[in-house]
């Protein structure tokens, strides 16, 4: 059978994400042609087939529609959180390779059977955790396998705003989202984490949601004031987690909280033989001839030769992977097994701070 060249590609879902990053991204690759769209507000996916599609694109409000076209590729999953596990399985089972954005689903449960349904159909599964592609990311990951570090046994995972809370959309929702700044940018932050540590065998869990700013009107909001009444997620959390080799990471995240130490898609790794902040620039510290060390690498030179072609944004190098790894059967870097491990922790805080217990995983 000859190898494809082109990729025939499909958008579920037309909203913010879709045109903020994925559509632009897609468009910049030659072999990828977006053929068929859809949003439950069809306005949505008549706008993104004008501004992204072929002259022949087709658009439908109904998903189940657009996976019965078997000459679609791949297809973007890239609706509210609730129905990503949904929309995975039903794409994977029509024989489509699928990029889901991130969290790999609301819960635990559902991103268990996105991974079954990518095994069983043979069909590439990745998920948007694009962080793991800026220079910084990519650079300290080579620092981290080449043993740089050492063992890292204590590691923090930073998603912290002082005032940003989305006001659009349905981030407020629980039902639709499953929780607020943990599952939307502490997911980002908790997968680059483990990564980095290469480190995917939680044991137990301890964690804390809150609704404390949420309760009042807040002006001074990046996105203009919140609605209480309609604010039904945690505006933070926090975790601490103990990996099955007592490794520690210690997790972080909120839209809004009153502090002036801010900063997420970003780790703080403690090794053995050095560490790592992600904060304020990459920096790396250590010991070296009696004496400690902070160098600051620089980001702006040279390149990563497996991009090459792609530009140097996250959302355009993470496209290229997805699109190689179908047409040339290169690695992909983020791995649904992996994505998983973050939900499952992310669902383990939210668990804990209900329960007031330790979550053990078996």
């Amino acid at each position: 059978m000859a190898k494809k060249t082109e990729l025939r590609s499909a958008i579920i879902g037309c909203g913010g994400i879709a045109n903020g990053k994925h559509m632009p991204a897609q468009a910049k690759i030659p072999q990828v042609k977006m053929v068929a769209f859809c949003d439950i507000v069809k306005e949505r996916a008549d706008k993104a087939a004008k501004e992204y599609g072929t002259p022949d694109a087709r658009v439908y409000t109904d998903y189940r529609q657009l996976l019965e076209d078997r000459t679609i590729d791949a297809v973007h999953v890239l609706t509210p959180n609730r129905s990503h596990s949904e929309i995975t399985v039903a794409a994977l089972e029509a024989g489509k390779h699928v990029m889901c954005e991130k969290p790999m689903a609301k819960t635990s449960e559902g991103a268990l059977k996105m991974l079954a349904a990518a095994q069983k159909s043979g069909k590439i599964l990745t998920i948007g955790y694009q962080g793991r592609y800026t220079n910084e990311a990519l650079y300290l990951n080579q620092v981290c396998r080449a043993g740089g570090l050492g063992e890292i046994y204590f590691a923090k995972a930073h998603a912290v705003r002082r005032r940003a809370v989305p006001t659009w959309g349905v981030f407020l929702n629980e039902e639709e989202q499953g929780g607020g700044p943990l599952i939307d940018i502490g997911t980002h932050a908790l997968d680059l984490t483990l990564w980095m540590m290469d480190n995917y065998k939680p044991k137990y869990v301890v964690g804390n949601t809150y609704h404390k700013l949420a309760e009042r009107p807040n002006s001074a909001n990046a996105w203009g004031p919140w609605d209480p009444a309609k604010f039904t997620v945690e505006d933070s959390a926090f975790g601490f987690v103990t990996m099955e080799n007592n490794a520690t990471i210690v997790l972080e995240a909120s839209w809004a909280l009153n502090t002036t130490q801010t900063g997420e898609s970003a780790c703080t790794l403690c090794g053995t033989e050095a560490g790592a902040e992600m904060l304020g620039g990459l920096k790396i510290n250590g010991e070296e001839f009696s004496r400690t060390y902070v160098k600051s690498p620089d980001m702006k030179a040279g390149g990563v030769a497996f991009y090459e072609g792609a530009s140097e944004k996250p959302q355009d190098r993470e496209a290229v992977t997805f699109v190689n790894a179908i047409l040339e059967g290169s690695d992909l870097v983020v791995k649904p097994e992996q994505a998983l491990v973050v939900s499952q922790i992310l669902e383990a805080i939210y668990e804990s701070s209900k329960t007031g217990k330790a979550v053990y995983f078996k």
